[in-house]
């Protein structure tokens, strides 16, 4: 009994459910059929108008063609009654001429052909003045109509629909340390009314629509008429998602979603931090030891203290994500890194807790902050240091670039804008800055495994033959 009751309420819960769907079916095809009289009014109103415009453009093309057939034969009628003219002239002239001919009387003939003969030479000489100026292709040109491209139109004449998503070319598309330019291209270019251009900063989501439906996070570019586009103002450094919608009445659809980054923040030395024994090249990109130059003036932004040869990037970093490298040269001492504005400039970079450097001291390479240090392993030829500063994600890394290999990655919750630091002991080294970041860094997954921690609670173990370096 109990089965019977329970199996009967499903049955007609079940009922009641597809009688509501039966009534949403009834009410969709009432929709049907009001949608269908309203889009047929629509084709007939439509090609009514189409016609009305064919109606109009034919009479007035056809008054023109008149226009001008009155024009040219209004000119041909002048032309007829000026060769007319001539003609009756001419032919005046012709009868008496041979009226002189014909004179027997010697005395009488010398009298009249003297004067004859000057008008016939007069009329001969002027012959082309006299004879009028007949344009036969006057009353054939003008009239090439030419109606293929509207026929065309109206042949393809049917219903509007969404364009076909437009599609980002990659290879096309620019970018600077603040800006993107991105390149896309359109099959139905023609239907297109205007773009829309999307993009968000790329946060590692690989669920493009679960990031697409994110609506607040989103900068939107309305009504571009090209099939390009310049943003300014973005973060140096940074991955951002690009989307470009193709937009006409009947709708819109998106292009497959475009990874693009900008550049690096370019920098150069600063001179103005620059120790007393560097100099430094023409264009702040190349430092070089040397003990002969003592021409600076001290200033607390300079690097100060003797051993301490050292000189700051011109620009502080407080977000994004920036890449630089270092050529080493034949330099076998130095430490590269960054560091807070607030870091003693008297000491070595590493020593405080405001900067963090990769230090090599002859054979030994090392990572350095706060006093405390820790071995890396490197190769002795290792000529391009990279070092990628990832502001937002806290990390500070370096890179053997010329051999694509990771070194060591500092995590560090950054408090301070940081600028790149550099010392020398010996030799020079040349800075390369406002790189895009290379594909073998900018992989998080990879990069997160494969990294080398810096604990902050980690005592640093001694390193034998290391006394000089310190």
């Amino acid at each position: 009994m109990q089965t019977l009751e329970n199996n009967l309420t499903n049955l007609v819960k079940r009922n009641s459910e597809l009688e509501n769907q039966m009534a949403k079916l009834i009410q969709i095809c009432q929709q049907v059929e009001v949608n269908t009289a309203m889009h047929e009014a629509k084709l007939v109103e439509e090609c009514d108008e189409l016609v009305e415009i064919i109606r109009q453009r034919k009479q007035i093309i056809a008054v023109k063609i008149k226009e001008s057939k009155v024009m040219k034969l209004r000119k041909l009628a002048q032309q007829m009654a000026n060769c007319r003219q001539c003609l009756e002239r001419s032919r005046a002239l012709i009868t008496q001429a041979e009226h002189s001919l014909k004179e027997n009387d010697h005395a009488r003939f010398l009298q009249t052909a003297r004067n004859v003969a000057e008008r016939v030479a007069m009329a001969t000489a002027s012959s082309q003045v006299l004879i009028p100026d007949v344009n036969l292709n006057e009353a054939f040109d003008n009239f090439a109509l030419d109606f293929s491209r509207e026929k065309k139109i109206l042949e393809g004449l049917d219903y509007l629909t969404a364009p076909s998503p437009p599609s980002i070319r990659d290879e096309l598309c620019t970018a600077s340390h603040d800006t993107i330019t991105v390149h896309w291209t359109s099959e139905d270019e023609f239907s297109v009314t205007s773009y829309e251009l999307q993009y968000t900063i790329y946060t590692g989501q690989t669920n493009f629509i679960s990031l697409y439906n994110s609506v607040d996070s989103w900068m939107i570019v309305p009504n571009i008429k090209q099939n390009h586009y310049t943003v300014h103002g973005l973060q140096s450094g940074t991955r951002y998602v690009f989307f470009v919608k193709a937009i006409n009445q009947a709708g819109s659809r998106n292009s497959d979603p475009a990874r693009l980054k900008t550049n690096s923040q370019p920098f150069k030395l600063d001179p103005k931090t620059a120790h007393k024994k560097l100099r430094l090249s023409n264009d702040c990109l190349t430092m070089e030891k040397d003990e002969s130059s003592l021409k600076k003036s001290h200033t607390p932004e300079r690097f100060s203290s003797t051993g301490s040869y050292g000189a700051a990037g011109s620009v502080f970093m407080d977000s994004g994500c920036h890449y630089w490298e270092v050529l080493l040269g034949a330099s076998t001492w130095y430490a590269v890194g960054v560091a807070y504005k607030s870091a003693p400039k008297n000491e070595w970079s590493g020593k405080n807790s405001s900067s963090w450097v990769l230090s090599r001291c002859n054979n030994n390479f090392m990572v350095r902050h706060n006093g405390k240090e820790m071995l890396v392993e490197a190769s002795h030829q290792l000529r391009r240091l990279g070092v990628l500063l990832d502001y937002d994600n806290n990390s500070l890394s370096f890179y053997d670039a010329m051999n694509s290999q990771h070194l060591h990655t500092f995590e560090v919750s950054f408090l301070l804008p940081v600028a790149p630091t550099f010392m020398i002991w010996n030799k020079s080294v040349m800075i390369l800055s406002g790189l895009p970041v290379p594909d073998f860094v900018d992989c998080p997954e990879e990069h997160q495994e494969g990294m080398t921690t810096l604990c902050r609670q980690q005592e640093s173990p001694y390193v034998s033959g290391m006394k000089g370096c310190h």
